[in-house]
């Protein structure tokens, strides 16, 4: 067994090999809490047992350690919290009940992708952060001398195997161009290569020569969505909100190195940055990886526009007072960035702003700055997208006669065709004929999403409002989507993403809150605001939250977020992206791989008019630039 959990950056590199040498664990470490990089620091990996029975690769940060320190009675030397997990992981092996891994793995606030080692019952244990932030991957190989079970936490750790020769997941490749994201469920790219899925466990039976079995199952669901009877007011709901996430802030806030806050210049972003700035205020603590005074950090394109994610996010850096660095984007680096890091990271962008947070990334960390709190999360965990809500609202209006049952196979085609770059339509015009039979139209993915999607109506309970589900389908597919690039890009650069709206805890509260607290757009008459505005529309319970005269005070800490932010609608790093298509367009007809699965018609049309066929053009040309970094 291999793991290369990389990190770039200043880190310490540590290899382990079991005494019958049937099991090698690595670890590249990027050092924020206890950065003691020597062998004898309490973050040193692989960390190890002192009879040599367990060992652990970890990646990822746990932020109430302190709290599970103190209940395992845990007096280790060190403040880095992998000895914390190590021990847990552990005792829950030694713990004969039934559910002791999944417990211990459930305990654990944060974001991890870890492999556990038991020689002793020739087991390994495999898991990862409820959420999705940290990724993990797997490839089994099957050789002459048996199996061998490889595990890192980038497919192109794997890829760099003796052993593997990569070849293409073309059911995922086509998911890809609907989607834009390089998952299907455990499905990846590259054929048998499977990604550990959020909130997932792995166990690992290593005894049986020749052979390795599996089991695996999930560690957190999220609670029940609360009764569309709910009285329960918006005040009080947002008061509730607004502790949580003061308190979330003030966890992620855990480092030994500098922190810094990225700033688009929307609600959540700057919900991030006031947080911080209050805390440096107060001089609290757990504030001290800020400095005396906050740094922020935004990019996008500088049109000079007065509505630009740059002109919003200079507007909140100047409310706080903070050190605010922009890193503009242009044509010509979006043109040099796109392939680059298509080429470094081994995988198709999933948005084009990719390019703007990689940039932000190398921006800060230029600057001696290493942990980089966002605003990921709150979209999907308090209805932040407008569009996608109405159309869900509309959909169910229309199928108001069937709430359950079979119809929700219909929900989650839905899903996937109402939010497709490419649909299934177009596909089978653009794609070649025996490609488009051979992937029996989708099948594959639509089944996934269907199977998802009840998954998520399960998990609502039986009196929930029907938006419930589709939101709860947004945190489940759209949500890790978005922490993997974040975390993709910030790692690029040595730098540690964290998320505080994408919090286990703030994610268990917002799955009870009432949906007509977080998104509300029907008739009045039912008891429904009037929204015109799209600020109206969505969050309302964080917009109530943090509103400056919620309970006749301000919100946080005498700061408040200025009203041109609080009332502003969605928008993430906007770029023109689809002007600056045509510097690749040429790919179209030159990649031999997509020559071999769309018509050529379709590729003509994508080298012709790049711009007018944006939406086709920004995966295909994803695709054609993955495809010639792996196969020329």
């Amino acid at each position: 067994m291999r793991n290369r959990m990389t990190h770039r950056g200043p880190d310490a590199e540590g290899l382990w090999r079991s005494s019958d040498r049937s099991v090698l664990l690595a670890h590249r470490r990027l050092a924020v809490v206890d950065t003691d990089l020597s062998e004898h620091g309490g973050g040193a990996q692989p960390i190890l047992s002192t009879d040599g029975r367990f060992a652990m690769v970890y990646n990822g940060e746990v932020y109430n350690d302190v709290d599970l320190r103190a209940a395992l009675g845990l007096d280790s030397g060190s403040t880095c919290d992998t000895r914390t997990v190590f021990s847990m992981l552990r005792e829950a092996c030694l713990d004969e009940r039934p559910g002791a891994i999944g417990r211990a793995l459930s305990a654990l606030r944060g974001m991890f992708a870890l492999v556990f080692v038991d020689m002793h019952q020739r087991r390994a244990i495999l898991a990862r952060d409820p959420l999705g932030i940290k990724p993990l991957y797997s490839w089994t190989r099957e050789g002459a001398d048996g199996p061998e079970f490889v595990v890192a936490s980038e497919p192109a750790a794997i890829l760099a195997h003796p052993d593997h020769s990569p070849r293409p997941d073309l059911v995922t490749v086509s998911a890809y161009l609907s989607t834009i994201r390089t998952t299907l469920g455990d499905r990846t790219l590259f054929a048998g290569i499977r990604a550990v899925r959020p909130a997932e466990w792995i166990d690992i039976d290593l005894s049986r020569p020749g052979r390795i079995t599996q089991r695996s199952g999930l560690f957190w669901q999220p609670p029940a969505a609360s009764s569309l009877n709910d009285g329960t007011s918006l005040g009080s709901w947002a008061s509730t909100v607004r502790k949580q996430i003061e308190q979330s802030v003030q966890a992620h806030l855990r480092a030994d190195v500098p922190a810094c806050v990225l700033l688009s210049g929307g609600l959540d972003s700057t919900v991030i940055a006031t947080l911080c700035a209050g805390a440096i205020d107060r001089r609290d603590a757990d504030a001290a990886p800020l400095g005396e005074r906050l740094r922020t950090y935004a990019a996008g394109h500088d049109d000079a526009s007065q509505q630009s994610d740059l002109s919003f996010a200079r507007l909140a850096a100047d409310h706080l007072g903070s050190i605010h660095r922009e890193a503009p984007i242009s044509r010509h680096l979006f043109r040099e960035r796109w392939p680059e890091l298509v080429e470094r990271t081994g995988l198709p962008l999933s948005t084009p702003n990719q390019v703007a947070i990689h940039e932000i990334a190398r921006t800060l960390r230029a600057e001696g700055q290493i942990v980089a709190l966002s605003g990921e999360g709150a979209d999907e965990l308090f209805a932040g997208y407008d569009l996608p809500m109405r159309h869900a609202a509309e959909f169910e209006s229309a199928h108001a006669h069937d709430r359950g049952g079979a119809d929700s196979i219909d929900r989650g085609v839905f899903q996937y065709v109402s939010n497709a770059w490419i649909a299934p339509d177009v596909k089978a015009q653009m794609l070649r004929p025996e490609v488009w039979r051979m992937l029996e139209r989708d099948a594959a993915a639509l089944g996934y999403y269907r199977d998802e999607f009840a998954a998520c109506l399960e998990s609502c309970g039986n009196s929930a409002d029907p938006l419930e589900a589709h939101l709860r389908f947004h945190r489940r597919i759209n949500l890790t989507g978005l922490l993997e690039r974040l975390d993709l890009c910030t790692m690029l650069e040595g730098v540690e993403g964290r998320t505080p709206f994408a919090d286990v805890r703030i994610a268990d509260l917002a799955a009870t809150i009432p949906m007509r607290w977080k998104f509300h757009d029907a008739d009045p008459a039912n008891d429904r605001p009037e929204a015109s505005a799209v600020a109206e529309r969505t969050k309302r319970v964080l917009r109530a939250a943090f509103r400056a005269d919620h309970s006749g005070e301000p919100a946080v800490d005498r700061r408040t977020i200025p009203p041109e932010i609080l009332g502003r609608p969605k928008a993430s790093f906007p770029l023109p992206f689809q002007g600056w298509l045509g510097d690749h367009a040429d790919l179209a007809e030159r990649s031999a791989f997509l020559r071999e699965i769309f018509a050529r018609e379709a590729l003509a049309a994508i080298a012709q008019q790049p711009e007018a066929n944006w939406g086709v053009a920004w995966p295909m040309l994803n695709i054609a630039m993955w495809a010639r970094r792996w196969w020329g």
